[in-house]
């Protein structure tokens, strides 16, 4: 089981002027639809569907335990057959989001824009606990969200199926 350290910070609009003087590296840019498909407060397994900018899909599952900046992860590929076995018979509704990252002095960065609620974020992950805690944002970085419930990707979900009256 992998390691995740990772922060998350809110934003307050799309970085594009600094994406456009080239301070900010393009790396890609993804369309993510997330499903949970069982969860507790310290668990949870999901289904991804990653769709490239050139239309390309890959499908992932992942299981996570922990809560915080550190938790333990399990990813790996699965073929878009199983993916659909698995979400096949339910009414659940994915997560949308689109995911820009992006480099910046060393550090790469994962821009997520929900597209079903007004939010946008940034994550970062680092390789140790020392070089999180050592992690100076960048000024248009907005507030660190930390151990923030209603802004874990879980919670978001949720409250996609119970607006939906789908869980």
């Amino acid at each position: 089981m992998g390691t995740e350290i990772e922060k998350k910070y809110l934003l307050e609009s799309f970085p594009e002027a600094i994406l456009q003087n080239k301070e900010l590296k393009l790396i890609s840019t993804q369309h993510i639809y997330q499903t949970y498909l069982a969860f507790s407060d310290k668990e949870e397994i999901r289904v991804r569907q990653l769709v490239d900018h050139d239309g390309t899909s890959t499908f992932t599952h992942t299981f996570k335990s922990g809560h915080g900046m550190v938790r333990q992860e399990i990813e790996y590929p699965i073929s878009e057959e199983i993916y659909r076995q698995l979400l096949g018979n339910t009414q659940l509704v994915p997560l949308e989001k689109v995911r820009t990252t992006v480099e910046h002095q060393g550090h790469k960065y994962e821009i997520d824009e929900y597209k079903q609620i007004d939010l946008l974020v940034v994550e970062v992950e680092f390789a140790d606990e020392s070089a999180a805690y050592s992690f100076q944002p960048p000024a248009w970085f907005g507030r660190e969200l930390g151990q923030e419930e209603e802004f874990r990707n879980k919670t978001l979900w949720i409250g996609l199926q119970t607006q939906n009256d789908r869980i």
